[in-house]
């Protein structure tokens, strides 16, 4: 390129390099005194080119590609160099994709083909066409996502006047129907379900708290996105609507929780909370046991019936509520029909009756300061509901049991009735505090069990079913801890499914789809990086290739990466969230993307891997994954009492393996990353 008489920093830009690195190549390389009047009009020529060739296609990618495939003035192989570089950005690989050479000549002569003027035209098409379509795509993403969380029923529904003949009056009658408009008027797109009953037809619209959950995520990765202020202003206009004055129904009245939301094995303990036969219930069970769905009902129910208490809902981490526990009481306020009385909003996250001035307040036990300065306005709070009680940790001198005594002492002062609620899946190990905590008799403790199997299969759906059978048949063992809810696990190990197994270059061979993931480090953390494979039919795992490393650039990593692991530009690598690492690794040939990650994401996948038949790892190929894998134990506290929850270190290859799967995990689980 120097040669043909580009600039230095022109050379730098095209290949995404800093200037001072093309400028130490030209003074260690000796390339002055080789430029020639003949090379210089050859530069001169391909900046012509690309200045009078505006590359700004409004063709799709695929009419691009079909384009430069019957460009007759390219070779066969010019043709599938471009569109091999447009997709990796890598010019040995192209070159030896494209004419079958060895990596030494591809070294050699690749550079000279990207010094064509009409190979970089249509590399640069092909370039603008990808970016285009990327961003017209995320675009469109964006745009239906806020239709979904600004959709107003109003809009798709209207009111009409119509007669009906009452034939043993034999009288016409004038009555308002709610009809819904034309199909012509409809954003289809919004709406979630159409479907035409004794009532006549109705119309359920998209949810918006998932598109609400999936615009914050992206504006918060993406702030300077085109629809950001539009987003911010409509966001302002649903609050400003909150804060007016509501009308209320003068005629309302409260019936109580209607028996069709109710699961059959829960039927005893709404008699009990009514009576206030204990100061406390304790809900376990596995997946799909609707405990967080009754315990919801139940804190409303109470609210409604006593105008003088107040609720708070608590979890170990104050950032997983939002997710969790305010949408599951949204639920249940919308399914009891009090919409118009309480109203929710985001910050602070609070849910209040616009009648009553109720509150139900959102704090997580990570910051106890904002959980003793919860000031009520009238009354107290007399409902407390500790979700997820196993994630709770001590603090200090503590442990768990007595922080969350203290909180329960520090929050519920006051007040004749106090109802204490607490939920959680029983962790594998039977040491957890939890599954120990129930096991101690308490004449005002309630412990209620309920499992999938005793609600309504309508309610959870086929799909839910068949995974659960797929588990039940696959990994036994799994089966009886997330969906029956039994603790069955012995020690502190975490996995107790991992074999060492040799992993021959055959099975290699045969594997459908490779999964690269890589943990970003530097000292003391390593650089973590993992090749391995799905069996879905068996639910098995192969880990099969890893490459560990301290102390190294992101450019020596993705030459060993490439020269030691043979790690291409088509090969994709899930990693950490670390974007200019990401970045690098596009810009120096590798195919790389960041891994995705929620509030409950890091639990969910562990709980997966958890659940794998048989996690097969060839130790002599992966000694140090292998090492972490069956060293990885739960944390204790001062008692020797194992804690629930994954210890944070000695754990970069099982991360590394996390991210490589993270999206067929999503895949598999069916679901966001938020808690049941």
């Amino acid at each position: 390129m120097y040669l043909e008489g580009m600039q230095l920093s022109e050379i730098a830009s095209h290949l995404k390099l800093p200037d001072g690195t093309v400028r130490r190549w030209k003074s260690t390389k000796n390339w002055d005194g080789e430029r020639t009047e003949e090379t210089n009009e050859k530069a001169n020529a391909t900046k012509e080119l690309l200045k009078t060739n505006v590359v700004k296609p409004s063709k799709t990618l695929e009419d691009v590609t079909k384009d430069i495939m019957s460009n007759e003035e390219l070779t066969e192989q010019q043709k599938a160099f471009c569109i091999y570089y447009a997709s990796s950005f890598n010019q040995t690989q192209s070159y030896i994709k494209a004419y079958g050479v060895s990596k030494e000549t591809a070294q050699r002569i690749a550079y000279k083909l990207m010094q064509k003027p009409n190979i970089r035209y249509e590399i640069e098409r092909l370039r603008e066409a990808k970016r285009t379509q990327i961003i017209s795509d995320v675009d469109d993403m964006v745009e239906l996502h806020m239709r979904i969380l600004f959709a107003d029923i109003g809009d798709y529904t209207q009111i009409e006047t119509v007669t009906i003949f009452d034939k043993a009056k034999k009288k016409e009658y004038e009555v308002d129907k709610l009809r819904i408009k034309p199909t012509a008027d409809l954003d289809t797109q919004v709406i979630q379900e159409i479907k035409e009953g004794k009532e006549g037809i109705s119309i359920k619209l998209a949810d918006r708290h998932k598109s609400q959950e999936w615009l914050d995520r992206f504006f918060m990765l993406n702030p300077l996105h085109k629809h950001k202020i539009a987003y911010d202003n409509a966001k302002l206009e649903l609050e400003r609507k909150k804060l007016e004055p509501k009308v209320i129904n003068e005629e309302y009245e409260y019936k109580g929780i209607p028996s069709t939301l109710v699961a059959p094995s829960f039927a005893k303990v709404v008699h009990d909370i009514e009576r206030q036969m204990y100061n406390e219930y304790v809900f376990t069970g596995g997946r799909g046991s609707t405990k967080s769905t009754f315990v919801s009902l139940q804190i409303m129910d109470i609210l409604e019936k006593d105008e003088e208490l107040h609720a708070c809902i608590l979890r170990q981490v104050a950032d997983t509520l939002r997710g969790s526990g305010y949408q599951q009481l949204m639920w249940a306020i919308e399914k009891l029909g009090l919409e118009d009385r309480w109203t929710g909003t985001m910050s602070p996250l609070e849910i209040t009756n616009v009648v009553t001035g109720q509150k139900i307040y959102f704090r997580g036990a990570d910051d106890p300061s904002k959980i003793k300065s919860i000031k009520v306005p009238f009354g107290y709070i007399g409902v407390l509901w500790f979700e997820e009680l196993d994630q709770f940790e001590g603090s200090g001198d503590k442990t768990a049991e007595e922080s969350v005594r203290t909180i329960e002492q520090s929050v519920i002062r006051g007040g004749e009735k106090a109802y204490i609620f607490k939920s959680f899946n029983p962790p594998k190990s039977a040491n957890n505090w939890a599954n120990e905590y129930i096991k101690v008799r308490n004449e005002k403790r309630l412990v209620h069990h309920s499992t999938y199997l005793e609600v309504p299969e309508h309610w959870l759906g086929r799909p839910f079913i068949e995974s659960a059978e797929f588990i039940k048949e696959t990994n036994p063992t799994a089966y009886d801890n997330e969906y029956m809810g039994v603790a069955n696990g012995v020690g502190g190990n975490v996995f107790d499914n991992v074999y060492d197994e040799e992993i021959t270059q055959e099975m290699i061979d045969s594997f459908d789809i490779i999964y690269n993931g890589n943990d970003f480090g530097w000292f003391p953390d390593p650089n973590a990086f993992v090749r391995c494979a799905y069996n879905s039919a068996k639910h098995e795992l192969y880990i099969f290739d890893e490459y560990t490393t301290n102390k190294k650039t992101n450019a020596e990593i993705v030459r060993d990466l490439i020269d030691e692991h043979g790690i291409t530009g088509e090969d994709l690598i899930t990693c950490d969230i670390d974007h200019k690492s990401i970045q690098d690794f596009n810009t120096l040939g590798l195919l790389a993307r960041p891994s995705e990650k929620g509030p409950n994401s890091r639990n969910y996948s562990f709980k997966w891997l958890q659940g794998v038949r048989r996690i097969v790892i060839d130790s002599k190929r992966c000694p140090e994954t292998y090492k972490e894998f069956t060293k990885y134990e739960y944390a204790r506290d001062k008692s020797g009492k194992v804690i629930s929850g994954y210890p944070d270190g000695n754990d970069h290859h099982i991360d590394a393996t996390r991210y490589a799967l993270m999206q067929l995990i999503k895949n598999r689980i069916g679901r966001t990353w938020v808690d049941d």
